[in-house]
């Protein structure tokens, strides 16, 4: 049975870009789902350096200029209400999702989706736990496939103590494949808790030369693309999700050797179903560094920026965060 709450709710909005201060919670109409969609009242959201990025202005000719602007692709939650054309029995199932268009405004009470993006929440998982894994799970889900790596073969990942990282570490591991990882030297141990078996220090990378080569590499950070991409062994693979490695991957079609490949993810219900099930067998945990009220999200967006991460930062949206 469909229940409609109040008609107005709390969401975070920005009248302008700029630093984190801009973010603020606002009383706003509520939605109401149409054909095809559910209401989807969201205990807690999480945030992506790409929201921060949006908020900043630094993706504006993607973005748009029009304020006020929501910000926030994760989201888990319950249905508590369901569209024309959408099955009633959605209604009370607790789910969870990511839109990932840079103008997603989901860290809010209240959000409308397509009844094709949500997918259950994994048993047994809190809802604030939950909200920290759909877009970096999703992501690291493309990344290994476009990495192409098997069983027995050797991964390297860059950037890997951040919440694609910290995903894509667990999910290679739990598929057999052998992960080395390069991280800030203060997150070594940390990925190796997650299932690395070798770890590297971003400020010497001389160990990393004399290591022995690799299957595939996944960029997560967008540097010294050249390092890591002779480090391939014959017919290897290089994929990179970092805007800021874009420029080399377009150069790497004029040089010899292996190109570097552009990775980028779309929201996918059978992907969250796979999530979901690394989840329940114990191969995939979320990592969450901090819990924010909704009220804190700038303090969220300003450690985001800090570009010291262990996994993610979560806003929690419905109840008080614990201590």
């Amino acid at each position: 049975m469909n229940e409609m709450p109040n008609t107005t709710m709390r969401a975070v909005r920005y009248d302008r870009y700029g630093p984190p201060e801009v973010l603020r919670v606002a009383h706003v109409p509520m939605p109401k789902p149409g054909p095809g969609q559910v209401l989807v009242k969201v205990h807690a959201s999480s945030v992506n350096p790409i929201e921060a990025q949006v908020r900043a202005g630094k993706m504006r000719p993607m973005s748009g200029l029009r304020p006020p602007k929501g910000i926030g692709q994760d989201f888990a939650g319950e249905v508590v209400a369901a569209g024309p054309k959408v099955d009633d029995g959605l209604v009370g199932r607790r789910v969870w999702g990511t839109t990932f268009a840079l103008g997603a405004a989901n860290t809010a009470e209240y959000i409308t989706v397509k009844e094709s993006l949500v997918a259950p929440v994994p048993s047994g998982l809190e809802l604030v736990n939950a909200a920290a894994l759909p877009t970096v799970g999703l992501t690291a889900l493309v990344a290994l496939g476009a990495a192409n790596v098997q069983r027995g073969q050797r991964l390297l990942i860059v950037g890997a103590a951040g919440g694609i990282g910290s995903a894509l570490i667990q999910i290679a591991h739990a598929r057999g494949v052998e992960v080395a990882t390069v991280s800030s030297g203060d997150n070594l141990s940390f990925c190796s808790d997650l299932g690395a078996k070798e770890t590297y220090d971003y400020a010497s990378l001389a160990a990393l030369r004399e290591a022995d080569t690799f299957h595939a590499v996944v960029d997560l950070y967008g540097a010294n693309l050249g390092t890591y991409r002779s480090r391939l062994r014959s017919g290897g693979r290089i994929v990179t999700l970092a805007a800021k490695g874009m420029g080399y991957a377009m150069v790497s079609l004029l040089l010899p050797g292996p190109r570097v490949r552009l990775a980028r993810a779309k929201p996918r219900k059978e992907l969250l179903v796979e999530l979901a099930q690394l989840v329940e067998s114990g191969d995939l945990r979320p990592v969450v560094e901090k819990v924010y009220p909704l009220e804190e999200i700038g303090e969220a967006h300003r450690s985001v920026e800090s570009g010291h991460s262990r996994g993610k930062r979560v806003i929690q949206v419905v109840g008080d965060v614990e201590s």
